[in-house]
């Protein structure tokens, strides 16, 4: 802990933003002045890790936590420390692990989930890699939720209306915000690699540099906060839905992963040669057999099923191929070195503790029991059956019922996840839409 305090007295910190990810992957926490941080204990109530996006909770409640909502402790990471640039004073956030009453991690801490998978690779003597590429949308401010979201107006005073992938001029049109975004994340520290114009109408994607899972996780968590913020200072929202907008594609959260050995640094998945051995294969076999079972950690909101449909650039099977965007497993053409591969099922609202373990868990179970994968795909993979779930229920009953899942990342933390999930797909289902008002209310 002395780390931590010769760094907030290093940068003159008044006040600390103790953070954790919740469930969602959205940032809650207190402020602690700086002078009262190693004074006292850091608690919240562990409740706070079963709530719905929507604020409520499942009725299994008492079940995972008991009737008492008792307090959890936080125990603060040197490693993820960074300043928030837009505060007025001078603010520091680190972010905590969630630990019981006894110091163990909680069941329910997606951080700790993450950590749990990788102490699996830790044991192997094996280290993930993961670049993470995150796609979002900027869209016009609006206070009504039954508004349909819009591009926003640019510095040329017009709204961008049509798809120009990769165009310089389209990311000009909101040069200051862009700028500000830029410098927001070099000073906390976001090892951020390029920006480009996606395909949707102001919609971008930001690209990380490869390095260690725990820390791209704390990296997105943190660009997603610094993103809104920074968006909101210029008068636009910035939305990681997975489909915002009925007429413009998904925005996904593409993860490139390879495994290491800890010792060597060498890439397991290639020999003495440089090539593909069955490790390679076997990670692969993993990620087509664990998928769907885990598609809620990778699709968790009702919005997030949108996405997978034909031809809209997000896989429907569990395909694989090389160098096949039509695929959800993506093989990269690259050195063998950096042979890697791409996880596209990945919608960008995902909790990124989650869908990192989620993958890794996959790969490494692949791995682990010897599972061998179809043949590479070479042509349209869209000309395929649908085999991924289509619905949040659906998918969250199949990640109930995958024992291999269950036992690598917890029984009650998959308890609770899928009471979450279930709990918000009713609420969900409660809500009559205008398609069934207008399609339906005269008509049947």
């Amino acid at each position: 802990m002395d780390t931590i305090n010769e760094w907030l007295k290093e940068h003159n910190i008044i006040e600390v933003e103790c953070l954790i990810p919740d469930m969602t992957g959205n940032a809650r926490g207190k402020f602690v002045p700086a002078d009262k941080f190693f004074k006292e204990e850091t608690r919240l109530p562990e409740s706070i890790l079963l709530q719905s996006v929507t604020g409520g909770y499942p009725d299994e409640f008492d079940q995972i936590l008991g009737v008492n909502d008792g307090d959890m402790f936080l125990l603060p990471d040197p490693k993820a420390m960074r300043l928030v640039p837009w505060a007025k004073d001078p603010t520091a956030q680190i972010i905590h692990d969630c630990t019981t009453r006894d110091g163990e991690l909680h069941p329910l801490s997606s951080r700790g989930v993450l950590k749990r998978i990788l102490a699996l690779y830790e044991k192997e003597g094996w280290q993930p890699v993961v670049a993470p590429e995150v796609e979002f949308y900027l869209v016009k401010q609006t206070s009504d939720p039954d508004y349909e979201l819009e591009p926003p107006i640019g510095r040329s005073g017009r709204a961008e209306v049509m798809r120009r992938s990769y165009t310089i001029d389209a990311i000009n049109e909101f040069e200051p915000l862009i700028e500000a975004m830029f410098g927001h994340c070099e000073k906390m520290g976001l090892d951020v690699d390029s920006l480009i114009d996606e395909t949707g109408a102001a919609q971008m994607e930001l690209n990380f540099l490869h390095g260690n899972a725990l820390d791209l996780a704390d990296q997105v968590f943190t660009f997603k906060r610094t993103l809104r913020e920074t968006a909101m200072q210029h008068g636009v929202f910035a939305t990681f839905m997975a489909k915002p907008m009925e007429s413009q594609p998904g925005s996904s959260m593409h993860i490139h992963q390879s495994i290491v050995d800890s010792t060597t640094g060498k890439n397991i998945f290639v020999d003495e040669q440089g090539n593909e051995n069955e490790l390679f294969r076997h990670y692969i076999g993993g990620l087509q057999k664990f998928t769907t079972s885990a598609m809620p950690f990778y699709a968790p909101n009702v919005n997030s099923y949108r996405r997978y449909a034909r031809e809209i650039a997000a896989p429907i099977n569990l395909n694989w191929g090389y160098d096949n965007r039509t695929t959800g497993i993506r093989v990269p053409e690259s050195s063998s070195q950096a042979k890697r591969v791409e996880n596209r099922f990945a919608g960008v609202d995902v909790n990124p503790y989650l869908a990192f373990a989620a993958t890794l868990a996959c790969g490494y179970l692949g791995m682990k029991l010897g599972v061998e994968p179809s043949a590479p795909t070479t042509g349209n993979a869209y000309e395929d059956e649908i085999e991924v779930p289509r619905t949040l229920e659906h998918a969250a009953r199949l990640l109930d019922e995958c024992q291999e899942l269950r036992d690598i990342m917890g029984n009650t933390f998959v308890d609770a996840y899928v009471a979450v999930k279930a709990f918000e797909y009713e609420e969900f289902n409660q809500v009559i839409s205008s398609w069934e008002r207008e399609h339906l209310l005269l008509n049947v």
